[in-house]
């Protein structure tokens, strides 16, 4: 098995061509470095150095010689950045469903070190589904994700409602003006063109994908979806006319898009924290206290 050892002796040996010398400083004898070139050797089937005049590189030596020093340069980094890992002590792992505002998002995974915290903090952004699985197998410690989902388990903190903005595209009222947030708007008596509101992907949070829709319809109106991958997608749409977008992220915009607040019917952003509290202690000391922290964080944007 080629080890690090073998690298070493390969690239002392290349570098000091002596055999003695090239020993002394990987710190072992002589025989043993013999030994070890030669189990080398063996391991890449080449010959890497001539010892009949002294001690030279072959052809293939030279090849391999730089292949050799990034690999003891990679073992190297590999060693200190475990050695940093355990010197910096427990991560914090946090997920964050995309509907989050990038702000928001900010303040929430930033909340915990505010509080005195000393854990390094890392996130990733993701769909509720797959948040609600990381965090029920432990490859995050707790998720804010969107609300109503089935949590199987796992513990939550409580709701916090976002308000959100309507996107619509820009343009006087007539027969090419969007829908409002039910789904259709009166103007001089006539009843407008309904555009659709785009969403994202249904599987991504089911049931607040359902919440959402059975809103919209409240009214009794049929409502027409478009499915996007992100929210920067259906911004497009409703830039190029062909859509409406609710939003809880109030920087939002483009040009010739109109925003207002979604309040006929209300169609807050509903958030929750998550953990699972089968496997606290772990990266998280209380993994219920650092949610409170990152649900205050949560309420004081939707305060603003």
């Amino acid at each position: 098995m080629l080890t690090e050892r073998h690298l070493e002796i390969f690239v002392a040996l290349a570098e000091e061509e002596h055999f003695g010398t090239a020993a002394q400083r990987v710190g072992i004898t002589q025989p043993p470095l013999s030994q070890g070139l030669r189990r080398l050797e063996a391991l890449l089937g080449v010959r890497l150095f001539e010892r009949e005049r002294g001690v030279f590189l072959t052809e293939e030596g030279a090849l391999l010689l730089p292949h050799a020093r990034r690999a003891l340069a990679a073992l190297a980094e590999l060693r200190e950045t475990g050695a940093r890992e355990h010197a910096d002590g427990r991560r914090l792992r946090l997920g964050l469903a995309p509907e989050v505002p990038a702000p928001l998002a900010a303040d929430v995974a930033a909340a915990p070190v505010r509080a005195g915290d000393r854990a390094r903090i890392s996130t990733v952004t993701a769909p509720t589904a797959s948040l609600l699985s990381d965090v029920a197998s432990g490859r995050l410690d707790l998720a804010v994700v969107r609300h109503p989902s089935v949590l199987h388990g796992l513990a939550a903190g409580q709701v916090v409602l976002l308000p959100t903005w309507i996107l619509t595209p820009a343009g006087p009222a007539g027969p090419d003006r969007p829908a409002d947030s039910s789904g259709a708007a009166e103007a001089g008596g006539a009843a407008v063109r309904r555009l659709p509101v785009a969403v994202r992907p249904r599987g991504e949070a089911p049931a607040a994908h359902d919440l959402f829709v059975d809103t919209l319809a409240s009214r009794g109106r049929r409502v027409e979806t478009v499915v996007v991958a992100d929210e920067r997608a259906g911004l497009a749409l409703v830039a190029a006319g062909q859509a409406v977008l609710v939003t809880a992220d109030e920087t939002l915009t483009a040009s010739r898009v109109e925003r207002r607040r979604a309040s006929d019917p209300p169609l807050p952003l509903r958030l929750r924290v998550v953990w699972n509290p089968r496997r606290s202690g772990a990266a998280s000391e209380d993994p219920a206290a650092t949610a409170r922290l990152l649900e205050n964080a949560l309420a004081e944007g939707a305060a603003r």
